[in-house]
């Protein structure tokens, strides 16, 4: 594996790294936004969602247009909307102006997570295949990182009183600040070549083999230029989604679809998007949920190395079954503890705190009463402060109120985070850019990809609603069930690609 392969697919994947840096970024930015443009439950859905509902659209068409034009003009473009949507989304000034700039950012999404590990398995060989896709996820989970870090210093920045940062702008410096990587992209981006099994499809083969020749050297690359020429290697100019229904691609299609739709509806979304409510309701208070972010995202991050090392070394199919076996387990544990909470306001815990715009007389109406659930507890809070008051104080008064194992909630948590970072996260995108033919590759990638966030759209969408009305036990609970039905689903399906080149996959199972 050559430095300059390596330095090709890092870049190609930076659009990952901001599609996790937008994801972490939201997390912290809803803390401050919800109360600021006294969002409803479905708005709060709506901003944080936009971004994959749009990506669905983008997905459907990207590989596609890819597959016609080049898969290089595509990501440059998706670095462009990247940087004007991080530009749009600091300056918003209402919930409608913020959701159509990250409507933009989310066309970016689409586009980059289908493409990157398309192009980056179209410049690999076998040996390393796994490796080099696998750093789209690597870019993502390190995107995450970088955003909770920088959420967590401007939200300390702005609870310390600074006069700088206040409630009202800590959250557009927040959105703001993902500008930098995306021209970072930019411009890198110009310093990548074309796909050579792209251009291989359109006939260009003379310059297919310089760009594989100056990647690899002239062994590797006549390898690679001998897998290539004994595949049929067509034009894709007239190729349609419904060519993927066919019988002969039946298989693969199944594969790809259930990984597709179990990678967003087990829930990962729902946890990063919203991971600093989400820690909230544990009662830890705000500043500590920020905290508690940034060592999700470590966690993340170094699971994630994980499954670079030992992808090529175990296979695709362990890592994704004992991923999901973790996963489910993790996501029960985390019902379980949400179920044994209990929520109680005393004299002496308002006291403690630190409450804004309001006093301790506002929660008079709660003093010594037991509420049986979250639910109970936030409707009461809610019908007497208003929505608004309560966003702003939520972290102070769950902090005040509940008794619970929180221990146990975070164990959880990061059980799943390690769990899908070694496993669904990076394995998916590999098995979806090897298992399809290179006739069909960009299409059926854009294709389930549109499945996979249109799933992710759904979870983010539904889950502040869930929260309120069905409770934080009940919620994980039904991830940990779908979890369970997913590992027993790919128990029977799951194929392994590992060690074979793209072609040798393709005669295995296309028949």
């Amino acid at each position: 594996m050559t430095r300059k392969v390596i330095f090709i697919a890092f870049v190609v994947s930076l659009g990952g790294f901001l599609f996790g840096f937008d994801a972490g970024i939201i997390s912290g930015v809803m803390s401050y936004v919800t109360p600021e443009f006294d969002l409803s439950e479905w708005q709060e859905g709506w901003v944080v969602s936009s971004p994959s509902f749009a990506a669905m659209l983008a997905m459907l068409v990207s590989g596609r247009l890819s597959d016609v034009i080049g898969r290089k003009k595509i990501l440059i473009t998706v670095a462009f909307l990247y940087a004007l949507s991080a530009l749009f989304s600091a300056y918003a000034y209402s919930f409608e102006t913020l959701f159509i700039a990250r409507m933009i950012g989310g066309v970016a999404f689409g586009a980059a997570l289908v493409l990157a590990p398309t192009y980056i398995a179209e410049i690999s060989s076998s040996k390393n295949r796994g490796k080099l896709v696998s750093l789209q996820q690597l870019n993502i989970v390190l995107g995450f990182f970088a955003a909770f870090l920088s959420n967590y210093y401007l939200n300390k920045s702005n609870t310390e009183g600074s006069s700088f940062f206040t409630d009202e702008n800590v959250w557009r410096w927040m959105l703001g600040i993902e500008f930098i990587p995306a021209i970072l992209y930019f411009i890198f981006m110009f310093f990548v070549p074309r796909s050579p099994r792209w251009l291989y499809t359109k006939n260009l083969v003379d310059e297919a083999k310089k760009v594989l020749s100056g990647i690899y050297g002239e062994k590797t690359a006549s390898e690679e230029i001998s897998n290539i020429e004994s595949s049929t290697v067509q034009n894709t100019s007239k190729i349609n989604v419904f060519e993927l229904f066919k019988p002969s691609l039946r298989f693969i299609l199944l594969v790809g679809l259930v990984i597709g739709v179990l990678q967003q509806i087990t829930g990962i979304n729902a946890i990063y998007f919203y991971a600093t409510s989400i820690f909230k309701q544990t009662g830890i208070g705000t500043n500590a949920s920020f905290t508690s972010g940034v060592l999700m995202s470590f966690i993340t991050v170094l699971f994630t190395f994980i499954a670079i090392f030992s992808i090529d070394k175990m296979g695709r199919r362990p890592l994704l079954l004992i991923g999901m076996c973790g996963i489910a387990i993790s996501l029960l544990l985390c019902a379980y503890g949400f179920n044994n909470a209990e929520y109680k306001i005393t004299a002496e815990k308002i006291e403690m705190m630190d409450l804004k715009e309001m006093d301790a007389s506002d929660l008079e109406f709660a003093m010594n009463k037991n509420f049986n659930n979250d639910v109970e507890f936030k409707d009461a809070m809610k019908e007497n402060l208003g929505t608004k008051l309560y966003a702003k104080n939520e972290g102070a008064i769950l902090e005040g109120a509940i008794t619970i194992n929180a221990t146990l909630i975070l164990i959880g948590i990061l059980g799943f985070i390690a769990c899908f970072a070694f496993s669904l996260g990076p394995v998916m995108w590999v098995l979806l850019s090897e298992l399809y033919p290179s006739k069909y590759r960009g299409l059926a990638i854009g294709f389930i990809g549109f499945i996979n966030s249109f799933s992710s759209w759904v979870v983010q969408q539904v889950f502040p609603w869930e929260l309120s009305n069905l409770g934080n036990s009940l919620s994980f609970l039904i991830f940990g069930l779908i979890a369970t039905a997913g590992f027993l689903v790919m128990l029977k399906i799951l194929p392994e690609t590992k060690g074979k080149s793209l072609e040798e996959i393709e005669a295995q199972y296309v028949k």
